[in-house]
């Protein structure tokens, strides 16, 4: 790695410190995650329990018992897939939006470099040079 490149990785992770985002493997997102693989595991096993608990019986009920525990799995499948992909959705998107934030105000940088007059501060104001001109004012907006 260069200079340059130490330095960006050394500003992203200072970057990350002032939002407060929080650190996904020290947060409760991983129980979630754990949860969810747990719930997709459960499902299945309930599902695969009640097919062979409806094939070793010919008594009606007990194969009624089974189709209630079959659907009973499908449905703990179906919560457990949606939490997880929830909670690992978010710890991805999470970064992935910190990520674009430091890289756009990188561009911004690249794009906006500042003058000899006023110091590198991450912050740059712009001159407005062309005059603001509001919607009700102009004569095209039609009116009520």
């Amino acid at each position: 790695m260069t200079a340059t490149a130490d330095d960006r990785a050394q500003r992203f992770t200072a970057e990350l410190e002032k939002l407060k985002i929080p650190d996904p493997a020290a947060s409760r997102a991983q129980l979630w995650i754990r949860l969810g693989v747990v719930a997709m595991v459960l499902g299945v096993a309930l599902g695969v329990i009640a097919y062979l608990m409806s094939h070793n019986t010919s008594d009606p009920l007990v194969q009624r018992d089974a189709l209630t525990i079959a659907l009973i799995g499908v449905a703990v499948a179906i919560v457990g897939s949606a939490v997880f992909l929830r909670y690992s959705l978010t710890n991805f998107l999470r970064f992935w939006l910190a990520r674009q934030a430091f890289d756009l105000n990188t561009f911004g940088e690249r794009l906006a470099p500042p003058t000899e007059s006023e110091p590198a501060s991450g912050k740059h104001t712009t001159a407005i040079t062309e005059e603001i001109t509001h919607d009700h004012e102009s004569p095209a907006v039609a009116h009520r």
